[in-house]
């Protein structure tokens, strides 16, 4: 059998880096396949992880600290994906992976013609228009905490209208009040995007310990405020009991009828 092609995959942040690799593993045919999934550099915020975790249940998604445990199941993948984020020095990330067959594709706006990725991509695709490849992150692990759902959405629409400054990317995974876990994702150059709700059990017995965070990017917003607003959009002990008790109560009466 020859040796698998990894396919790596670098641009700017929200251009659209996710999205192309969604496209190609919905290509596959799910019927006992084994995909990889890396993205170095997210640290404790592995948002896109998750959530292709959840649309994807044949997919291994690997994170910061997991590089051997990649390398590992390599030779049984059928298929394998390598993510860099924006943050990342090109070359530095891929120093690891010198030794493995691969394909680097980069996905560039529209009218980006002078750019360190021309030299290290072997193929370059249109994506979604961005500002600016030097920007400000700002993330967050929020594993435990439950938002209220209506406060996450004044929240969400704060940030994309620019009440905290200038952001042009917010992605993040939520635990609401109802045992749900929520994906949102706004691009500045995008229609903004509503929620969406992902594919795993609601959580309705204490606090949740998968993973749940929130990644801003831009330039010179406000993180005090943000980080203030948010921890006043997550419930206390005795308000997460409250929501969970009902709708379990909910959630029993419906199935009785």
């Amino acid at each position: 059998m020859d040796k698998l092609t990894v396919t790596f995959v670098a641009g700017y942040s929200g251009v659209g880096k996710t999205t192309w690799i969604q496209q190609q593993i919905n290509q596959i045919n799910s019927d006992s396949v084994k995909v990889l999934y890396f993205s170095p550099g997210v640290g404790n915020t592995p948002i896109d992880h998750k959530r292709l975790e959840s649309e994807y249940p044949f997919l291994q998604a690997f994170t910061d600290g997991q590089e051997l445990e990649f390398l590992q199941q390599l030779p049984s993948a059928d298929a394998a994906w390598v993510e860099f984020g924006f943050c990342l020095e090109l070359n530095t990330s891929v120093q690891l992976f010198s030794d493995i067959p691969q394909r680097r594709i980069a996905i560039l706006p529209q009218g980006v013609s002078d750019s360190e990725y021309y030299g290290w991509a072997d193929e370059v695709i249109r994506g979604t228009s961005v500002i600016s490849n030097n920007m400000q992150i700002w993330r967050v692990n929020l594993t435990g905490q439950v938002i209220d759902e209506d406060s996450l959405q004044e929240l969400w629409y704060e940030m994309t209208q620019g009440a905290y400054g200038d952001i042009t990317r917010i992605k993040g995974i939520f635990d609401v009040a109802d045992g749900r876990s929520l994906y949102g994702d706004f691009i500045l150059s995008v229609p903004t995007n509503h929620f969406s709700e992902l594919n795993v059990p609601r959580h309705l017995s204490g606090r949740p310990q998968r993973f749940s965070g929130l990644e801003v990017v831009g330039n010179n917003f406000d993180e005090t405020a943000l980080k203030q607003t948010l921890a006043d959009c997550c419930l206390t002990d005795a308000m997460v009991g409250q929501y969970q008790q009902q709708v379990q109560q909910y959630l029993m009466e419906s199935a009785q009828r």
